[in-house]
């Protein structure tokens, strides 16, 4: 197995664990990249000014720099160091602390026959919901959606290529329209219009940018949940007598079963990192779930525990470049796990069968299910 593969193997945690006895950053010879898998190490890559999110010689994936999906993956913030991520994060991270999801959910959500299409499209249609996009809009918003995220894969076909221009290019036409007034996007603008930062395109780059976070990630927040409570049916049945300790329930899959399994960073000068000398164009590749697992950072790591005593989750990475939305994504797991207890209790309880998606780095079920509607194959996620 290399830490590629372990993403979707069926239980790489043994693997994961075998990786950080050997110590502090290991090279692997044939992958060309220095491998972090302990918490310490983790966290001090993430840390680090010199490990940065994209390479120097490439701010933009080659294969898409030409197009519209280029130009607003150009804007994202957490494709950014400095002031491209630190201004518009500075607008959206407060306004996102704020949100209730109230009813939002409950409204959007219809009757589940298909646990993949559930999986990738309730999670943007909350956001786009909250973003003031009509409710008659939402699921071709989540198309949209999947089509632009598609292009995040360096596998990524022709097709897909050309399809992640055109849903980018749809996607600025709609955010930069006119929006119902929501109470998230009133405080998204407020914060824009009182700030030094005066970028309009890089801010609705960055609306787009919350659609595409969510996409992926928390279909496999989702997925993972699921997974758990078909494995461990006890859980269910406390669920069923505490729908509050569904928040508890995804905190824990995100942390025993990460959705993104390793992100990367990139050296853009001679830095150290424990007793390890790296190079300026040396990559590391964070393998977050093995850091979830480290028993140096949650004892017992191995113990699907609801009542964690100081939980510490590197699903979402750390330091500056931390999820903002990372309670929201939580929450609309819950929710999306309450709902279906509440109204397709069925949906939970039975066993699916089901594989991983192809990746690299995300850990999304495939669940072998009698609906009719496709899910276009996810990307690679990046954080």
């Amino acid at each position: 197995m290399t830490p590629l593969e372990a993403a979707t193997h069926n239980d790489p945690y043994d693997y994961y664990a075998g990786l950080r006895l050997e110590g502090e950053l290991l090279f692997d010879e044939g992958l060309g990249l220095w491998i972090a898998s302990s918490a310490r190490t983790v966290e001090a890559v993430l840390a680090h000014p010199d490990c940065r999110v994209r390479p120097l010689h490439e701010p933009v994936p080659a294969a898409i720099v030409c197009g519209a999906a280029g130009q607003v993956f150009a804007s994202l913030m957490r494709m950014n160091e400095g002031a491209g991520h630190r201004c518009p994060r500075a607008i959206i991270e407060p306004a996102l602390a704020s949100v209730s999801l109230a009813d939002v959910v409950a409204q959007i959500v219809d009757p589940v026959d298909n646990l993949n299409q559930f999986m990738f499209t309730l999670p943007v249609s909350v956001i786009a919901s909250l973003l003031g996009v009509p409710q008659k809009r939402l699921q071709e918003v989540a198309g949209m959606t999947r089509d632009f995220v598609a292009c995040l894969s360096p596998l990524s076909s022709e097709a897909q290529l050309r399809d992640a221009d055109a849903g980018a290019i749809r996607l600025r036409q709609m955010f930069s329209a006119q929006l119902e007034e929501t109470e998230l996007l009133m405080h998204i603008r407020r914060n824009y219009d009182t700030s030094q930062w005066q970028d309009p395109e890089a801010l609705i780059a960055n609306l787009i940018g919350l659609l595409s976070q969510t996409c992926e990630a928390s279909a496999g927040l989702i997925g993972n949940t699921l997974v758990t409570l078909h494995r461990r049916p006890e859980l269910l049945e406390e669920i069923r007598c505490a729908p509050p300790l569904a928040v508890a329930l995804v905190e824990e899959v995100a942390r025993y079963d990460s959705p993104v399994q390793n992100t990367r960073r990139f050296v853009a000068a001679r830095c150290v990192i424990g007793s390890r000398v790296l190079e300026a164009g040396d990559t590391v590749l964070l393998l977050l779930a093995s850091a979830n697992r480290d028993p140096d950072a949650n004892p017992n790591p191995d113990s699907l525990l609801l009542e964690r005593a100081q939980r510490r989750t590197f699903s979402f990475g750390s330091g500056q470049h931390q999820c903002p939305g990372q309670r929201l994504a939580l929450n609309i797991a819950a929710h999306a796990i309450r709902h279906l207890l509440s109204l397709q209790p069925a949906m939970l309880s039975r066993a699916c069968p089901f594989s991983y998606w192809p990746s690299l780095n995300g850990r999304i079920p495939r669940f072998q299910t009698s609906g009719k509607t496709a899910v276009s194959q996810p990307s690679e996620f990046c954080a």
